[in-house]
């Protein structure tokens, strides 16, 4: 499901007071001298849906099962590249359509069973199967797949594949274990799924011992788990993680300041500046990937039946040069966040970096809607997940900027599940979303933006045929100035045709209590807390 700042994203961000090191957190031997142990409680602003890797497509899931579940290779700690996982080496052969990747020895899952390369080739199996979820073309170039006993797995590509590599360190090729997998109840894989997830297992740091709905999930120590701190001792420091759900920011921060929990995602940037100044707390902004935008339904119809006004791109274009980016951000982020230059963040590979799109022009804006036959305007509607300060504000100046062009805009503050829901069933007119990168590539959040056939386009109905077959030889071509090209052109076509309203990329806003160390998030999204104490 994975943004930054004004001046360039690194140096805004070095410049920030209370900016976590990734050096000071991930490398340090500090965090692995202190005491072991104990339990860290965690605010979240909304609960997970599904904890498996294949069929879930929210950062509610992601962010969590990535304590669960493991991936053959794992994203650098600066989310550009990758590392050794539970695959400790990995070759390329025959023209780069054989990848040969040599299994880490003594991985076992949270269950005590020892993780082995049957399991490894079933795992992918799921993922690249193409009734299973939005991911399967991620890793769509696998042929087939040999597990040789015990420690290597052979892939079989149909074309050399230039995104592979960073998919295999993908959320959706998380590994876990064939038979208890198998074993649980339900017909389809995806039934499967659902039920394994309850009580899901993998080789990750922790495991999960309880879950109550829409209050809070008990992640344990892994016991079986195979990395080991600076000290040679087993991770994870922590004993214990308890997710709490609390949907609204101000209670989040209330009780982050009354003790009564150890930190929070999801700070409101409006609040930045009074977490900083709070002796009590350490304020986090990790160098991300995070873009905002608003999803515009262009069907010509919405699900009910009506007339969708957003189906003519001259209104898609209009409502884009009638948000002034500028003040949004200023009113939203306060200056921590800065406008999109396309639908990806800058800091994802091949971004076209042509500049800030739609800048403010409400002339240009009443010039469109006129064009539209849409002079008089319309009403429309958005979705938000309740209680989020940040949608709230950024959607309320949407509202009063875009009158001025003479289109009345309902908000619908929305619990996360139905607004999810709603969502996935393409029941909505328009739709306050975020995404974060989980590869080092544009692959991923190209498909999901703007391959119709994968998920319709972010769910809007969108479809641009030139763009699928850009984004379809995209995934072959191993030439980069090439694949640049065609990501430049894929990217020129899309800010054209507007179906989203593009706003703005920004950091990652993390609070502790002073006391909490070793956290990690870095810009694909990924927490990191099996080094992390208090």
């Amino acid at each position: 499901m994975q943004h930054k700042t004004m001046l360039t994203r690194r140096t805004m961000l070095a410049a920030t007071a209370g900016l976590a090191s990734f050096a000071t957190l991930t490398k340090s031997g500090a965090a692995d001298a202190a005491t072991r142990g104990g339990k860290l409680i965690y605010a979240r602003y909304a609960d997970s849906l599904l904890l498996d890797p294949v069929f879930t497509d929210a950062n509610v899931d992601i962010w969590v099962s990535s304590s669960i579940y493991e991936t053959l290779l794992f994203p650098t700690d600066d989310g550009k590249d990758v590392k050794p996982g539970l695959a400790t080496a990995w070759a390329l052969s025959d023209g780069g359509k054989t990848l040969t990747l040599t299994l880490r020895q003594g991985v076992m899952f949270s269950n005590g069973a020892v993780m082995r390369a049957s399991d490894v080739k079933f795992s992918l199996d799921r993922a690249r199967n193409p009734k299973n979820g939005a991911w399967p073309d991620m890793v769509g170039s696998i042929d087939s797949i040999e597990a040789v006993e015990p420690a290597t797995v052979v892939l079989k590509l149909k074309h050399p594949d230039p995104t592979l590599l960073p998919a295999l360190a993908m959320f959706n090729t998380g590994i876990l274990p064939e038979g208890p997998y198998m074993a649980a109840p339900g017909e389809k894989d995806e039934d499967k799924a659902k039920a394994f997830a309850e009580h899901p297992i993998g080789t990750g740091p922790f495991m999960m011992t309880a879950w109550q709905r829409g209050q809070k999930m008990t992640f344990v120590r892994n016991p079986h788990y195979w990395g080991k701190a600076a000290d040679g001792q087993p991770l994870p420091l922590l004993d214990e993680i308890e997710f709490q759900i609390i949907p609204e920011d101000a209670t989040r921060l209330l009780k982050l300041k009354a003790g009564e929990v150890d930190g929070t995602e999801f700070v409101p940037y409006s609040r930045v500046k009074e977490m900083q100044a709070d002796a009590n707390l350490r304020m986090e902004l990790w160098p991300s990937t995070r873009v905002t935008y608003v999803i515009l339904m262009c069907k010509d119809k919405l699900k009910a039946g009506a007339d969708n006004p957003l189906s003519n791109k001259k209104v898609r274009q209009a409502l884009n040069y009638a948000a002034n980016k500028e003040a949004i951000i200023a009113i939203t982020t306060l200056g921590l966040g800065k406008p999109l230059q396309s639908f990806m963040s800058s800091a994802t590979p091949l971004n076209i970096m042509g500049g800030p799109v739609y800048p403010y022009n409400l002339a240009k804006a009443k010039a469109l809607m006129a064009e539209a036959g849409f002079a008089g305007g319309f009403e429309a509607s958005v979705m938000m997940v309740a209680g989020n300060q940040d949608s709230t504000n950024n959607l309320t100046a949407l509202q009063q900027m875009w009158a001025q062009i003479g289109v009345k805009l309902k908000i619908e503050q929305l619990d996360n599940p139905t607004n999810v829901a709603r969502y996935r069933a393409e029941d909505f007119q328009m739709r306050h979303g975020g995404w974060t990168d989980d590869i080092a590539d544009p692959s991923e959040i190209t498909s999901y933006f703007a391959h119709y056939p994968s998920v319709h386009s972010l769910h809007s109905g969108w479809e641009n045929k030139k763009v699928s077959a850009l984004y379809l030889a995209s995934q072959e071509e191993v030439d980069q100035t090439k694949r640049r090209a065609q990501y430049k052109e894929l990217q020129e076509i899309y800010i054209d045709e507007a179906p989203i309203l593009f706003l703005y990329e920004t950091p990652y806003p993390v609070v502790w209590r002073k006391a909490v160390t070793g956290f990690v998030q870095i810009p694909l999204g990924n927490n990191l807390f099996e080094r992390t104490i208090k």
